[in-house]
C-alpha cells in the first residue's frame, strides 16, 4: 500500500495543477493527510461514495496523464542515474569508475 501512496503522491505533484481543485482536494486530503473516505464525505457534504468515485476518477486521470507524458518515470530514471554518479564520485576514483561516470553524464546530457 506504501509503494501506491508514494505513487500517487508524485503523480499529483507533477500534474496535480491538471486536476481540478475538488480532485486535488480529494487527493491531498486522503493520500497525504491519511483522511478517511467518511471524513472526507462529511467535510465536503457528499456521500462516501461520491468521494470514492471521485478518488478513483482522479486516480485514473493522474495515472493517464503519466500514461502520456512520463514525466514521473524520466524522473526517477535521471534520479537513479544521479544517485549511481554520486557513489562512483564519492568514493576513491579509479579509471574503471571514472569511465562509468563520464558515460552516466553523457547519458544525463542528452536527455537534457
Amino acid at each position: 500500500m506504501l509503494e501506491k501512496v508514494d505513487r500517487v503522491i508524485m503523480l499529483k505533484d507533477f500534474y496535480g495543477p491538471l486536476l481540478t481543485e475538488r480532485q486535488q482536494e480529494v487527493i491531498h486530503l486522503y493520500y497525504e493527510d491519511d483522511w478517511s473516505l467518511a471524513e472526507i464525505a462529511e467535510s465536503m457534504e457528499v456521500s462516501r461514495q461520491a468521494v470514492h468515485d471521485l478518488l478513483r476518477r482522479s486516480e485514473a486521470a493522474l495515472e493517464d496523464y503519466e500514461q502520456r507524458l512520463g514525466l514521473v518515470e524520466k524522473f526517477l530514471s535521471n534520479r537513479a542515474r544521479w544517485q549511481q554518479l554520486y557513489a562512483l564520485l564519492s568514493g576513491e576514483v579509479d579509471r574503471n569508475k571514472l569511465n562509468v561516470a563520464l558515460s552516466l553524464l553523457e547519458e544525463l546530457k542528452e536527455r537534457v
